[in-house]
């Protein structure tokens, strides 16, 4: 029996009748929340939401997907653009099963290289992007973006930064001197 990839049969199905699952450890934090708002407004919904249906109840059970989910429930703007359907790719396994695939859909996400992230931030300046550009649409904060461009090591990364002194020389005349002999004095 050939087997097809459920990502094959994507349907579109009311984001009434699709229900979170009761085990999903995966939480978001409010700026990755606000990120993938960005990326489905501007891109749409470029991955389906899998989904176990259940006949019993008409409903289809999240196993991957809660955040894409949420996104739309609380973002009336996207509700509305997508007439309130989400696209749904269906795996039919048992309870236990549909937990594993929840935990290996969290986990293969992985996490980002360092070193890769500094050199994206990199060619987006190089691009002539602008911080605030790199914030807003890679959801990065000033101190990230500031230590990614460390990381790099290049200066042409600073050249429109405008650094303020921390401290200014004093100025030689014979006054501050004396003070200083002073202070030396006492100790």
């Amino acid at each position: 029996m050939e087997r097809k990839s459920p990502v094959y049969h994507v349907i579109a199905v009311p984001v009434e009748k699709i229900k979170p699952n009761t085990y999903n450890p995966n939480k978001v934090a409010p700026p990755e929340m606000k990120l993938l708002y960005e990326s489905v407004k501007a891109d749409g919904y470029t991955m389906p939401i899998v989904c176990y249906y259940n006949k019993t109840t008409d409903t289809y059970i999240i196993v991957d997907g809660f955040h894409r989910y949420r996104i739309m429930l609380e973002y009336p703007d996207i509700y509305e653009r997508e007439k309130g359907m989400l696209p749904v790719s269906v795996i039919d396994k048992p309870l236990d099963q549909r937990m594993a695939s929840t935990i290996r859909h969290n986990r293969a996400r992985g996490s980002h290289d360092v070193d890769l992230m500094s050199n994206i931030v990199k060619e987006l300046h190089d691009l002539g992007r602008s911080d605030a550009w790199i914030s807003k649409h890679l959801g990065m904060d000033r101190d990230e973006i500031l230590r990614l461009k460390q990381i790099t090591g290049l200066a042409a990364l600073f050249k429109d930064v405008k650094f303020g002194q921390a401290w200014r020389p004093a100025e030689d005349d014979e006054g501050e001197e004396e003070e200083a002999e002073e202070v030396l004095d006492l100790e």
